[in-house]
Parts: C-alpha cells; structure tokens; sequence
C-alpha cells in the first residue's frame, strides 16, 4: 500500500540556530482543490521552544507560507483550539495535487534562496531532541474533519561548544578516589562535540597538581566523558580546572572540599519545583532523566498540586511508579511529595515530603486530609516532612502561629519567585515583588526571621522554578523572577532513608542555585543541632563558632547572624574561606524570650560576588539549669 512522504530540509538542526526550514510533503492519493492542510509546529510559545511564526508574509522574516510546484504562495490562517496556547496554521489548496507531488510548507525567511543560516529565518528551539515532530493534518472533504496526522520530524543537536563543565562531588576525603564527569555544553545547555577547532586539546588540572602532571582531552563524540580515579593527597579546597588550548578559555569548576576524614557527604538537589524543559506532570520520566543526567543533581523530589483537576489520579500512578524506579541506591535519590495549600496566613503554602513511596494522593477534600492538623494525625513525624514554602507571599503566607516542631523540621527560604529570610527593607536582595501592579507582595507577617525570633525551630532548603499551583499565574503577570535555587544535604549515605533522615536533623543548608559549600559549628557541633546551657554550662560566657565556606567565585561577605542581628562580618579576598569567631557577650543579655526558656539562634550568610547566596541551617543554644528543662525542652 502506497504511504505518504513527509521530509524536512534540513534534516537536523542545530539548538537555537536560524534557518528557513521545508517541511516536504508527497501525498499518497490526489488532493482535490479546497483541500485542507492544518499544520501544527507543536511548540508551547516559550523561549525555549521552536519560535512562533508570522503569517503575514510581508513581515519578511519568521513567516509560514505554503506553495505548490508552480504557483504562488499560499497564505497561511491562523487556527486556535479551545486549549491551545498557539495557533495551528491552516491552508486550502487552490488546486489538485497529484500523488506524489509535493507541497510544500515553508517556515522562515519568504526571500531565502540559499537555506543556510539567516537572522531573518525562525529560530529553532534550543533544547537537544532526536527525532523532534511536527504533525499535519489533512482534509481533503474541505469542511474542517481531519484524519490522523501525517509527521514530520527533525533531529536537533547542540549548537557550537560554549562552556566546558567538570560535576565533581563536593566532599572528599584525603586519598580517597572519586570521578569526575566533564561536559561539553552548547550556550544552552546541550551536550555537544560541535567545536570551531579542528584539534580541541582540553587540559585539566587543579590545585596543588605539577604542571607535567595536567591530563590533555579530546571533545568527544557524545560530549561528555568520566575520569575515573581521581584523588587529592593534601585536606584544602580544589576546583577542577579546565583549558581550552585552542581558543584559550579557562573554566573551572564548582568547589571540592578534601577533608583528612569525613563521615558525611554532601548531596545536592530540588525537593520542590520543575524544570523549563520538561514537564514534571505526563512527562515525568523525561523530568527525572533531565535532573539526574543532565543538571546532574543527586536527588529530586516531586511536588505536583494535591488538587485532582492539576493531578488527577492516573498522573499521580504514573509519578509514583517512577519515582520507585528512578530511586536508586548511590545514583540518584528521589523523593515522593506533594503541595498542599491550605489557609492563607495561617497554615499557608506546603510541601509534604514522604520517606517512603505514596501509593495514593492526599486530597484536601478527603476530610481525613482537610487540615495540617488532620495529616499529621495520619502520620509519624518518621513518615513525612511538612515544608512551609514561600511565606512571605502575600495571600499564601504562612503566620506559624500553629507551628509543629515534631513535622516541620524545614521550611523553604528561598525559591525562584523570591526569598522569605527577611522583608526589603531588612535587607533582602531577592524581595517577593510584582513586576507590575498585578502579583503578589510580601508580608513581613511570613517572615522566617521572625518565626525564628518566635522559638520556631527549622532548617532551611531552598525550592527551584514552579509554575504550579500557587505559581499558575506568576508568569503571566510578570512577577519578579529570580535563579531557581539549591538545597544541599548532608548525610551518611547515598539513600533515600539517610537523606530523609539527615532533612528531620535540619542537616542542610540553601543556596540560590551554585553549589556553594558551608560549614558552620558552635562547640563543634554543626548545623541543625539544639545546644543548652546545662549540658555545656561554658556556652553562658563564650560560643565558639567556626566554619568555613567556598563559592563558584570570589566571596564577598560571610556573616554570622544571632538572633536576627549580624554580629560578625568577614569579608573574604579568595573563592573560599575558614573563620573561627568567639561570641563572649553573655548569653541571657543577649536571647529571645521563649515560652519555657530563654534561648538564642545562630546562622551563616555567605554572598559571593555574582549576588548568589547561601544560608546554613541555625543552630539553637537553650539557657537552661536543671535536668528537668532539659527534658522538657526536648518534648
């Protein structure tokens, strides 16, 4: 049975490049004149995507047109579906088309004879894809009933190499080997072994390492390769750094902290938002495939909507069976999770995370889950994690007036629509704003300095990009937009249960999105940790506090934070720094007051010169004086 063709020229595009592109097709029976030919570029609009073409062809460039063998060109209409966020481009055929004819749709530059790179052409989209369709539907009855669509489909590769990237882990230990995986990155991200240079000589070498040491590499054909075995002989901080001795660009990669022993790792990674790229909903596979493979995190957790109309249950079935598959023992950990919303300036907005897999949705209408209250009855403090995430967002904020230490271990300090540390006018560099008149403001009301002021006892984490739920419209109306952020863990091991684990102990600190390294103690215990006055009664005269800090470049400022006050400035001249500092006011004239005891709270802000930042989690010390505090305090 003869087929219809369908062929596209060119047959593969490069991420991001202009070209007036063909889209070839040779029906397999005769068009009768009035036929109708939809044509769908399949693209959502965003920048991302495959650019979004003119149909007026007097525009002169980024046009879809259509024409035959002979003839003049076929004007295109727009079409709109009830869903559809861009048009699909219909034609009518002004005459017959033979089989095996062709019509030709023509998307670009009206002009273009030469079909090679052309600012006038449409911009392809700049995410790699094998295989990336277009579909065209044909009516030949001409009253809009239209079969099954015929595909066209388009290999796109990444562009010309940009940026060379060595993903390293951030601790190690002295003598202990560990690989490194070096990527080789078009300006958008995708992998490529597309260079200007016939003989691309990469060197690599790092701190403390002889010159006739340095390792020479080639630009692969699968653009990334893995060293194995690497190691440091020497405790300090290391970056891997890369060379290009053809164009003489240097690179480096973000810190490794090489300890002479260490018993935790350093995990980094999202519990809650998504990516540009890929949908994190009906596409979950492609999500998690894109985080642990290409923004190369250790662990993603999954945060759809509770609501069924954004998660109905076939899509959570789908999530949860992946999240099971993709969680892997020392590869990548994934955690099952979920955003529950509930009264604005009370409970506010959350994230429920789960130490193990979720079979079925927690719905608020269920009136077993109607309130946070209700689900903490459905569960232990073992079982889940409740995130209060943007507070500071006027109309999801949340007043912890009915805050539960047993569950809210963390809560989110920043994400990609702002940071809920403090108000604007208290200093915060990345404010919850509206673009224009229109979005949402901040309410000192949410405010996480505050809470802490009041006894509320989290660590912090830090959410990515989310379009979901209480975010639906934030593009729309412009509001303010920031760098997805970071959260970094610090565990035992490389599993599901050490992570969970490490987020109840508040082990874990946040980062606007570079993988900054803190370290932050008093009385060498670290971040996280309740200290009191009757266990180490020396913390009434001095707090011994140290730590350290490294940036992906020069830090700026690392400030130790008491009670909400900065009380200690350094200001660094190096991409990292260690600092030890004695607070010798006496502690009871310096503490909150709290409902059983009087205490104070600790923190660390690093900035580094790119306005990146990150928070470690607090440290509390307790003034207490008899054991029966202690026990008290500790409920």
């Amino acid at each position: 049975m003869r087929r219809a063709i369908c062929t596209c020229e060119p047959a593969h595009a490069l991420a991001g490049e202009y070209k007036t592109w063909k889209f070839v097709y040779k029906p397999a029976t005769a068009l009768r004149e009035g036929t109708l030919l939809l044509f769908d570029i399949y693209s959502n609009g965003r920048p991302i995507d495959w650019e979004v073409p003119s149909v007026d062809i007097k525009d002169g460039e980024n046009v879809i047109f259509a024409k035959l063998e002979k003839g003049q060109p076929i004007l295109a209409e727009e079409i709109y579906g009830p869903n559809d966020v861009i048009p699909k481009y219909q034609f009518k055929l002004p005459a017959k088309v033979t089989a095996g004819t062709p019509v030709t749709i023509y998307m670009g530059d009206p002009k273009d004879k030469k079909f090679t790179v052309n600012e006038k052409g449409t911009q392809a989209q700049s995410n790699a894809q094998r295989r990336r369709p277009f579909y065209l539907y044909i009516d030949t009855s001409g009253k809009g009933k239209f079969d099954e669509p015929e595909t066209f489909s388009i290999d796109v590769k990444g562009n010309v190499l940009h940026t060379i990237k060595a993903v390293t882990p951030s601790f190690v230990s002295k003598n202990k080997r560990f690989d490194v995986t070096i990527r080789f990155e078009d300006e958008y991200g995708n992998l490529t072994s597309n260079t200007h240079y016939t003989d691309n000589l990469i060197e690599l070498s790092h701190e403390h390492l002889r010159e006739n040491l340095s390792w020479k590499l080639f630009v692969p054909e699968t653009g990334y390769i893995t060293l194995p075995n690497l190691y440091f002989n020497e405790p300090g901080v290391y970056t891997i750094q890369l060379k290009n001795s053809a164009s003489g660009e240097a690179y480096r990669s973000s810190p490794v902290r090489c300890f002479i022993d260490q018993t935790n790792q350093l995990f980094w990674g999202l519990l809650h938002g998504e990516s540009v790229r890929v949908d994190s909903t009906e596409n979950i596979e492609s999500c998690l495939r894109h985080f642990r493979d290409e923004m190369s995190y250790n662990f993603y957790g999954i945060s759809p909507p509770e609501c069924s109309e954004e998660t109905p249950d076939e899509i959570w079935k789908l999530i949860a069976q992946n999240v099971t598959e993709f969680d892997e023992e020392d590869r990548f950990t994934t955690f099952p999770g979920l955003q529950w919303e509930g009264e604005a300036g009370a409970e506010g907005s959350r994230l429920i995370v789960f130490a193990k897999e979720q079979k079925q949705m927690i719905r608020k209408k269920d009136n077993k889950y109607g309130t946070l209250k209700k689900i903490y009855k459905s569960y232990s403090p073992k079982e889940i994690i409740s995130i209060p995430t943007f507070t500071m967002g006027k109309g999801h904020h949340c007043n912890f007036k009915e805050y539960d230490p047993e569950y809210e271990r963390v809560a989110e300090i920043y994400n990609a629509w702002g940071s809920s540390e403090c108000t604007q006018k208290e200093g915060n560099p990345y404010p919850i704003k509206p673009a224009k008149r229109k979005g949402v403001s901040e309410t000192a009301e949410g405010s996480l300095m505050q809470a802490l002021k009041n006894n509320c006892r989290f660590g912090f984490v830090a959410g990515g990009l989310d379009d979901r739920g209480v975010f639906y419209d934030f593009f729309d109306n412009e509001q303010t937009q920031y760098p997805p952020g970071l959260t970094a863990i610090l565990a035992k091991n490389y599993t599901r249960e050490s992570m969970f684990e490490a987020l109840y102990n508040r082990s874990c600190y946040a980062t606007t999105g570079q993988r900054m390294i803190v370290g932050f103690f008093i009385a060498g215990s670290p971040m996280g940790t309740e200290l009191d006055t009757f266990e180490k009664h020396g913390l009434l005269v001095n707090r011994h506090i140290s730590g350290f800090a490294a940036g992906t470049c020069q830090l700026t400022k690392v400030e130790i934070i008491r009670n909400g006050e900065v009380i200690k400035a350094f200001e660094p001249d190096d991409y990292h720094f260690d600092f030890e500092y004695d607070d010798l006011t006496p502690l009871d004239q310096n503490c909150c007051k709290g409902k059983e005891n009087p205490f104070a709270f600790y923190y660390l802000r690093v900035m580094q010169e790119d306005g990146h930042i990150a928070w470690s989690s607090p440290i509390w010390v307790d003034i207490l004086t008899s054991k029966k505090e202690v026990k008290k305090n500790s409920k």
